[in-house]
């Protein structure tokens, strides 16, 4: 587990049966924009792995288009050429030939543009507190229209490995044995199920996570809204006075003063920007590329990237015949002995009921996170306190934080400044 700031990047190495080498597998590489020195921590992670690796990694998993999953692929390019990679593989939202990936990479795109455009006019109508949250969220897609976009940083993993072995993943397709060992991967998310794919905060009324957040419309309704306010305004263009004119009046100091702050609504309009930007980061994360790996005595490692409520949901569904033997997703959840933590904390990133408290057998939890750098962007609860005491509770304390020093109690830890290494 890579500590290179708020980010995902894990390296797994599985011994072979037959004692030739070890099975690798890689799951990510980026880190959130806008952190210090991002691209000599992308190389020292990248030129790790190829140490670690002895310059090949059997399989690559990317598992969504986020800058802090996929930055590294363009921030260390150079050193990860260094790298030999058999399969990639990725999420069947990513195929750009699937009509379904397509629909909603068109979605995902559209509100990009719509939220670049917001972002330039918030700023222009002094709204820096909207367009500051909006920014954040735009962060996680890329340098905000000016530079490299996670478009680009997928492309750049696609051609990692041989043309012929990048696999578009489907949850529920037949276990995949890992050669040369008894593992073998359970794909669990996203669904195809759209009503799940864009369920992503937790029910009103019984909330299956940790915390209650009240998420914003769909997508389209929020967009919707922006155009249209965001063109109106509060009155019509003949009826009002240019924001940036109108600060510079003697006649409207006291409206601009902090202690009538509470009358104003020339901004009304602009939260519309701000909810887009939560409804688009969280359709996103919910095409997270979940994955189960069942070890040859039957304890599983879960990777559940960025997934959120509806992906977690849809595994409730999922079985397996795998040669006679009868396998669940609630069975892998209950086998789970390491759970990479969804979202770096987030509230909406692990279910309770039919999540982590299925996880009877975890005995180490992992959460890459930098929560220094998540105050500054105010996301105050990432990680989030009580998801953060229940995981406590469950692992004994074996709880690992990517920006705090280990715990004691995990047997044959190694710590250093850029990794945790430890056995499963």
């Amino acid at each position: 587990m890579y500590r290179h700031g708020l980010g995902d990047c894990f390296l797994l190495t599985l011994p072979r049966t037959d004692g030739a080498g070890a099975f690798r597998i890689m799951i990510d590489c980026g880190v959130l924009l806008g952190t210090p020195d991002a691209e000599a921590r992308m190389r020292a992670v990248a030129q790790d792995i190829a140490a670690q690796s002895g310059g090949h990694v059997d399989l690559l998993i990317v598992t969504h288009e986020h800058w802090d999953h996929v930055s590294g692929f363009l921030q260390a390019r150079d050193a990860l050429a260094a790298i030999s990679f058999g399969a990639v593989w990725m999420g069947w939202t990513e195929n750009p030939a699937d009509r379904q990936a397509k629909a909603l990479l068109q979605r995902r795109s559209q509100a990009i543009t719509a939220l670049r455009m917001a972002d330039s006019r918030l700023r222009l109508a002094g709204a820096e507190a909207v367009a500051e949250e909006v920014g954040g969220l735009l962060a996680f897609f890329g340098a905000g229209g000016r530079g490299a976009t996670t478009a680009d940083a997928l492309e750049a993993a696609r051609a990692l490995g041989a043309p012929d072995r990048l696999r578009y993943v489907e949850p529920g397709e037949p276990p995949t044995p890992l050669p040369g060992t008894d593992a073998r991967i359970f794909v669990l998310g996203p669904p195809r199920d759209e009503a799940l794919l864009l369920r992503s905060t937790p029910s009103r009324r019984t909330p299956e996570t940790y915390h209650l957040a009240f998420g914003a419309g769909s997508m389209e309704e929020v967009q919707a809204r922006l155009a249209g306010e965001a063109t109106e305004g509060p009155f019509a263009e003949g009826m009002s006075i240019p924001m940036q004119v109108a600060r510079a009046m003697p006649d409207f100091a006291r409206y601009w003063g902090a202690e009538e702050s509470w009358r104003r609504i020339d901004a009304d309009w602009m939260d519309a920007a701000a909810e887009l930007a939560l409804r688009l980061d969280a359709d996103t994360n919910n095409t997270s590329l979940a994955v189960a790996i069942e070890l040859a005595d039957g304890d599983v490692l879960l990777f559940a990237a960025d997934a959120q409520v509806g992906n977690w949901l849809s595994w409730e569904t999922l079985a397996w015949d795998d040669g006679g033997r009868r396998v669940t997703g609630p069975d892998l959840l209950a086998r789970t002995v390491f759970y990479k933590v969804g979202h770096h904390g987030s509230h909406n990133a692990t279910l309770r009921e039919k999540g982590l408290e299925t996880m009877r057998r975890l005995r180490i939890a992992a959460i890459p996170v930098d929560e220094a750098m998540a105050r500054k962007r105010r996301w105050n609860a990432m990680p989030l306190p009580g998801l953060v005491a229940r995981l406590e509770e469950m692992t004994g304390g074996r709880l690992l934080r990517s920006d705090r020093p280990a715990p004691t109690g995990i047997e044959a830890l190694t710590e250093d400044d850029l990794f945790f290494a430890f056995p499963p």
